[in-house]
Parts: structure tokens; C-alpha cells; sequence
């Protein structure tokens, strides 16, 4: 009875700290850091489109890091980028620990979710931490090389054909929804519309629209380029951002798909700093059936 009591203690101790304002603060941070990723990633990818590829660097995370170190400061930049992306992944894992703070954010689903943002956010949190260390690019790595030895290494495990497979089919089916999502505007229910003038929830709601179906798009050829991997056996089939996006010049309409592509992901860029701006807090989805809802756990 002790132990039940105990246990029943520190969840509520770490409830009250995934819900504080530190935590908020936390969130709005990492949503800026998500921001600055994604706006860099669209100009390096619109720069491509254009036929600019003189700097030569990738439309992925690790062209946008190079970007920034090359900057005046960079370092400092750099450092500041990897608190932001430290302050996601730990929002993110305190979604996956105690739910989201919203209507119906308790389920295993959107724990699950938040669980891999989470890791996904902390993986990349480490690779900029490693470039600051050692100064300038030196420490980044084009993404679409990470992604082939991934690739590679999995498909040498037993049942690793399975393993690739399964994970470009969760991909792209993650694509879709985030797709559908948007589609449906269901992006609005985390925002403090109620604050914002009618022409600004117009342009934040066309904002989350297309850059998440951007997002959404792009996971969903990334994932069926790496269920391709799997099919064909080929690690060289699987892509990060940067090959992945330059597919889309391949196509009849030629870079006009690019373009098009990389404008969503740097609006999706421009959306996050929104959602840091008008996300709800807590306090602002505290309804009755919350708090009944998480003390029944």
C-alpha cells in the first residue's frame, strides 16, 4: 500500500513539473529551434531548385548546421541551437511520460508519438552538439550518407530486411496522417486561436496547412524510398532529406515540384515559430475532465 502511495506521489510530482512553466517555456523553445531547422532547410532546398548548388551543401539538418556555423558567432549560434533542440526532445518525453496536455493527449498513441519525436529530436540534438565541439562543419554529416549505413547495417541483421521494411511502411503511413491532419486543421486545437485577430488565424492556419502537408508529403516518399531498400535489398535506395527532396526535380514538371517542396518545409518553418508563440499552455486546457482524467490513471 506504501509503494502504490509512493508511486502514486511521483507520477503526481511529474505531472505537476511536465505541466509547469518551465515545462511551457521549455516547449516554446524547442518549437523555435524546430523553426530555425526548417526555415534553413526550405532556403538551401528553394537555393537548389533554382540551380544554385554552389555552396554545395545538403537540404537536410546537416546543411542547415553548416549554414549556421559558418556564420558570425557560429559557435555560440550553434550552442544556442543545441539548447533549443535539448529543450524539445525533453518536452517531447515528458508528452511520452505523463501524455500531452490537451483533450485526449493520454492515449499510448500520442505517447508512443511523442516517444519517437522525442528520440528523434535528442539523436539530432547530439550531432550539433558535436559540431559546435569541434568548430564549423567539421563534425557534420550529410544525411543521406547516414541514412545508406543505417540502411546497410540493418539489412546485415537477421530479419533486418523486415526491420527496414516495416520502418518505411510506419513512414510513410505517418506521412499520410500528418497529411490528413492538416488537412483537417486538427493543428488549431493546440493553439490559442481565441487571441488571435481574424487575418492572423488565417495566416497561421494557412501556414500549419501547407507546411504540414509538406512535411507530410516528404515523409512519405523518404518512407517508401526506404520500403524500396528493403525490397530490392539495396541500401543504396534509401534517402535522407537532401536526395529525397532533389527526387522531386526527377519528375515530369522538373524542379517546379523542388521548389514547390521546399517552400512547404520552410513554411512549416515559419509555422513553428506560431506554435511557440500561440500554443497552449496547460493552464489554458485545465477543463474539469482533465485533471479526473490523468488522477484515474
Amino acid at each position: 500500500m506504501a509503494i502504490e502511495k509512493n508511486a502514486a506521489q511521483v507520477k503526481t510530482q511529474g505531472q505537476r513539473m511536465a505541466d509547469s512553466r518551465a515545462m511551457e517555456v521549455t516547449a516554446r523553445v524547442g518549437l523555435c529551434a524546430r523553426g530555425v531547422i526548417y526555415v534553413l532547410v526550405g532556403l538551401l532546398a528553394v537555393r537548389i531548385g533554382f540551380g544554385d548548388d554552389s555552396g554545395g551543401k545538403e537540404a537536410d539538418r546537416s546543411g542547415a548546421v553548416r549554414t549556421i556555423a559558418e556564420q558570425p558567432f557560429g559557435r555560440v549560434l550553434l550552442w544556442a541551437l543545441v539548447v533549443g533542440l535539448a529543450a524539445m526532445a525533453l518536452w517531447r518525453l515528458s508528452e511520452a511520460v505523463f501524455g500531452q496536455a490537451t483533450a485526449g493527449g493520454d492515449t499510448w498513441t500520442r505517447r508512443l508519438g511523442s516517444l519517437g519525436i522525442a528520440v528523434f529530436y535528442a539523436v539530432i540534438c547530439v550531432g550539433v552538439a558535436q559540431t559546435a565541439l569541434v568548430g564549423g562543419s567539421a563534425g557534420t554529416r550529410a544525411g543521406d550518407e547516414s541514412s545508406k549505413e543505417y540502411t546497410a547495417r540493418v539489412l546485415e541483421w537477421p530479419l533486418g530486411r523486415v526491420l527496414v521494411g516495416a520502418f518505411g511502411a510506419v513512414l510513410a503511413i505517418v506521412g499520410v496522417v500528418i497529411v490528413v491532419r492538416s488537412l483537417m486543421r486538427k493543428f488549431e486545437k493546440n493553439l490559442r486561436t481565441g487571441e488571435m485577430s481574424p487575418t492572423t488565424r488565417r495566416i497561421v492556419a494557412g501556414l500549419g496547412l501547407v507546411g504540414g502537408m509538406a512535411c507530410g508529403v516528404v515523409a512519405v516518399v523518404t518512407g517508401l524510398f526506404v520500403l524500396l531498400a528493403a525490397v530490392r535489398f539495396d541500401p543504396n535506395q534509401a534517402r535522407g532529406l537532401d536526395q529525397t527532396l532533389r527526387s522531386f526535380a526527377a519528375t515530369p514538371v522538373g524542379p517546379v515540384l523542388l521548389i514547390a517542396a521546399a517552400l512547404g518545409l520552410l513554411v512549416f518553418g515559419l509555422y513553428s515559430f506560431c506554435e511557440a508563440r500561440w500554443r497552449k499552455a496547460p493552464e489554458h486546457d485545465a477543463s474539469a475532465d482533465q485533471p479526473a482524467s490523468r488522477g484515474a490513471d
